[in-house]
């Protein structure tokens, strides 16, 4: 059988008319570019060269075949370029998915950034409420907040901390009476929801503190429980990440130990070479953790101190 890389030998023992010269310019030994030549030979049928004792000299099938040698190397290399071209070019569309809150917060400043880094990548931002399988290709890239993953094939970087507590405005804060104990808390109204991926683990959150009574109000989308808190309507549980790093928003609690939760940017590992999902993961990746050592945007003490909160 044909090896294709014999070609390479082929011209290079016509060019130099030895496989001395031959071996030196392909950094062989002369017994490799000998024995190349010779398999080319043998799989060709045919003698390409006259072995005369100065050198080698193309037969005359040799010098017919010659040109087509030199177009196979030729359209070999364009194509080796051409693949190593596409290696590097990370451009193309990235379907990055998180939840909804992530995505109208964090994200979009840091993607200004990205596409001044990588114009020729285009995101497309999935804030669905259904979780997205990156195994079954349904997005690329994930930002996700729990446990390490376990799933198969899913790799990443975590980002950091990330548990889920109470938080209220400033505006809030400074109208209304500070609460001195978890009964306290009972007497603020608490905006609930924040659409299916969110509202089950926090309402059972609300149940757990006692303060499941105390909902004034649902929404149906995180974004819409952000703006309800901004707007001073009341208190609500919110990712830390964010939250913290958010300068209207005042800590109510400090997370339970049981609430501890990691942010994790997520790909699957058939994509964790691809050049526009290695960019992506590596600007959002280092961006991100940059966020968490450098911590919240100001060090404000809870509104509710630990202390106060474990009282009944």
């Amino acid at each position: 059988m044909l090896d294709w890389n014999d070609l390479r030998y082929f011209l290079a023992v016509a060019q130099t008319g030895s496989t001395l010269a031959a071996g030196r310019q392909l950094r062989v030994s002369q017994t490799t570019a000998a024995r190349r030549v010779a398999a080319l030979e043998e799989a060709l049928g045919v003698t390409l060269f006259e072995r005369r004792q100065a050198g080698y000299a193309l037969t005359s099938v040799g010098e017919e075949l010659l040109e087509q040698a030199a177009a196979v190397a030729s359209a070999a290399e364009a194509f080796s370029e051409a693949a190593a071209a596409q290696s590097r070019d990370a451009s193309g569309t990235v379907r990055l998915t998180m939840v909804e809150i992530y995505g109208v917060t964090m994200l979009p400043p840091l993607l200004k950034e990205l596409h001044e880094a990588h114009p020729k990548i285009r995101i497309e931002l999935d804030t669905s409420e259904i979780a997205r399988d990156l195994a079954a290709g349904e997005a690329d890239i994930a930002l996700r907040g729990g446990a390490a993953p376990t799933n198969g094939g899913l790799v990443g970087r975590r980002i950091g901390s990330d548990p889920w507590t109470l938080y209220c405005s400033r505006s809030y804060a400074a109208q209304n009476k500070r609460p001195r104990s978890r009964e306290d808390l009972r007497e603020h109204p608490i905006i609930g929801g924040g659409g299916p991926k969110v509202w089950p683990l926090y309402r059972l959150w609300l149940e757990r503190l006692g303060l499941d009574q105390s909902v004034a109000m649902e929404y149906g989308s995180s974004s819409g429980l952000l703006a309800a808190i901004r707007s001073g309507m009341g208190l609500a549980v919110l990712p830390s990440f964010m939250a913290d790093r958010d300068p209207d928003l005042v800590r109510v609690l400090d997370p339970s130990p049981r609430d501890e939760m990691e942010l994790w940017l997520l790909t699957h590992e058939r994509l964790r070479h691809t050049p526009r999902v290695r960019a992506v993961m590596d600007f959002l990746g280092e961006r991100l953790v940059q966020m968490a050592k450098a911590g919240p945007i100001d060090g404000d003490s809870p509104w509710l101190r630990e202390d106060e909160a474990l009282a009944s």
